[in-house]
């Protein structure tokens, strides 16, 4: 039995035991009502009777009380034993509720008990298996992390290895920069050094000795030498590339001994000595029918073109209405593929209608391919079906073959064939 119906139980009890209750209530305010009427009728009975039937009055008042006090006593002892039968009944339910209820009680334990037991077992075999797998990874990680730190030594005893290389290096490179600040101080050493830096530009975009796409201090109809000329296919042209490295006026500019008027002087000699360039370029690399209408200024250091564009605007609006581009390093690279670009499209746009000549007669050949195609299809449909009635003819040639080979010839006693029977 659950614990709801027991307490279904109890209250039902509750109830019963309230109206018992309010049924002996009842009871006493009813024999309380009962007495008070007699006495009302009582004293009635005493004001209308005279002095001379007091004596009568009293004797009848004396059998009233003794009849009620009768009737007051067997009210009493019914309600006693009703009560006690009451109580009886009550005692007995009580108890077996109450041993119900002990049974039910010690049975919930009882399975309240197993259930915690079971589910404490289980949490104990999941905590353990979480403890393991936490100790597997715990194990795991720490591994790990001792083999990321003995690399990370490793690494950290490379790189001090490499930074010592490093140093004797920056020792050395200490020495190559002085000899190229030397380099850079002679106005010949520094034209050669961008003549180099533009034929290494060259090479990385268009590969080595070729000589079909560029070439070096090439010689123009005029008989000028340009430092290096790119052979772009028509409508593009030949498009000459001339270095120059104005240095001087620059290294004045940034000079910080240099005085505000001397800095000032050397900004418009700056301006003038690009100027000249342009002009240089403009005049002896553009040639109308054999040259392109435009020309590369090549500038080996990045800052110098850095300044022009931050600072000297009308230097490259001198240079467009001159048709000369200016380019650094980084820009002539960009400059180059993207011509490459266009070189390789041209080509291919020359040798379109070859290809497509080529399409189409591919196209008849394939058309030739399908016709000869179904034809052959076709035979050796023919040959498959000939296949098939030469297996069914020669499958029944075998047949009777067969047949003929399991026959016996019975013969009459005088010798002559009298029948012919299969095995």
């Amino acid at each position: 039995m659950s614990i709801s119906t027991i307490g279904i139980l109890l209250i039902i009890t509750i109830i019963l035991l309230l109206i018992v209750i309010i049924l002996v209530i009842f009871q006493f305010n009813k024999i309380s009502l009962e007495n008070a009427r007699l006495q009302q009728i009582v004293s009635d009975e005493k004001q209308d009777m005279q002095s001379n039937i007091v004596l009568h009055t009293k004797n009848n008042i004396l059998e009233g009380f003794g009849s009620i006090n009768r009737g007051l006593l067997d009210n009493n002892e019914n309600l006693l034993l009703k009560f006690s039968d009451l109580g009886t009944k009550l005692g007995s339910t009580m108890f077996e509720n109450s041993q119900l209820l002990s049974n039910n009680i010690n049975s919930f334990k009882d399975e309240f008990k197993k259930n915690i037991n079971e589910d404490f077992d289980k949490l104990n075999i999941k905590v353990e298996s979480k403890l393991d797998m936490i100790n597997s990874k715990v194990e795991e990680r720490l591994t790990k992390g001792f083999e990321e730190t003995t690399k990370t030594f490793n690494n950290v005893i490379e790189r001090l290895s490499k930074i010592d290389e490093a140093q004797k290096k920056i020792d050395s490179l200490s020495t190559n920069i002085i000899s190229l600040q030397d380099v850079l101080t002679d106005k010949k050493s520094r034209g050669i050094f961008g003549e180099v830096q533009l034929y290494q530009i060259l090479t990385s975009i268009f590969g080595e000795k070729n000589d079909k796409i560029f070439n070096t201090q090439y010689k123009l109809s005029t008989g000028v030498l340009v430092d290096a000329i790119v052979f772009a296919p028509s409508p593009v042209g030949n498009i000459g590339i001339d270095s120059k490295f104005p240095l001087e006026n620059y290294k004045r500019i940034y000079d910080q001994e240099t005085s505000d008027t001397d800095r000032q002087q050397a900004r418009k000699d700056f301006v003038l000595n690009l100027k000249k360039h342009i002009d240089d370029i403009s005049n002896k690399y553009i040639i109308a029918g054999e040259t392109a209408d435009q020309a590369i200024l090549f500038l080996p250091a990045e800052a110098i073109f850095a300044e022009i564009n931050a600072y000297h605007s009308d230097i490259l609006e001198y240079a467009n209405r001159k048709r000369v581009w200016l380019v650094s390093p980084t820009t002539l690279m960009s400059v180059l593929t993207t011509l490459q670009v266009v070189m390789t499209n041209i080509e291919r746009d020359k040798y379109a209608h070859v290809i497509q000549e080529e399409l189409v007669k591919l196209g008849q050949e394939f058309d030739r391919y399908q016709k000869r195609w179904a034809s052959l299809e076709k035979d050796i449909d023919k040959v498959l079906r000939d296949v098939k009635d030469v297996t069914t003819t020669s499958n029944k040639i075998s047949k009777r073959f067969d047949e003929i080979s399991n026959v016996k010839l019975l013969e009459s006693s005088d010798g002559d064939i009298v029948e012919i029977s299969g095995t």
